[in-house]
């Protein structure tokens, strides 16, 4: 387990290991479809990120990663199917964080929520713009600051 959620209801240590899931889902669902491109990056970001994540956030991503695309496509399959719903739905679970970062180490919450928000831009970048990067959509930006999660920052 990691050392920083030994304190958390296993409900709470769940929704935190989905976070970047979730993220992935909803950034790349938000504009009515989830394309491949899309979920490669996802996919790509969760490996990459387990070691090249902040320093703090390795074991963490080590976990996270294990099985990832395996996740996502049960995810996907399990949230409403419908993109308004799906995306109600995923901000829902994420607006819960705001109640669980603060219960984590300071500079691990907050090196977490920078990470998650790294994770939506990375998300959303890859199906947009020329040759399909470097570009967010209008729906995408509407979800990329993760605004339904209290910036443990500010607390």
């Amino acid at each position: 387990m990691i050392a920083e959620f030994e304190e958390l209801e296993n409900e709470e240590v769940e929704l935190l290991l989905q976070a970047p899931l979730l993220v992935s889902i909803l950034i790349a669902g938000a504009d009515g479809k989830i394309d491949n491109s899309e979920l490669h990056e996802a996919v790509s970001l969760a490996k990459l990120k387990q070691t090249k994540a902040r320093k703090d956030l390795i074991e963490y991503y080590s976990e996270v990663s294990e099985d990832f695309e395996d996740k996502l496509k049960f995810l996907i399959n399990n949230l409403p199917m419908g993109p308004e719903a799906r995306n109600t739905k995923i901000v829902q679970e994420l607006a819960k964080l705001s109640d669980i970062l603060p219960k984590l180490p300071a500079h691990f919450a907050r090196e977490l929520f920078a990470s998650l928000k790294d994770f939506a831009k990375k998300i959303a970048e890859a199906s947009g713009g020329i040759l399909g990067y470097m570009s967010v959509g209008y729906e995408e930006s509407k979800y990329i600051e993760l605004k339904m999660i209290k910036n443990p920052s500010n607390s």
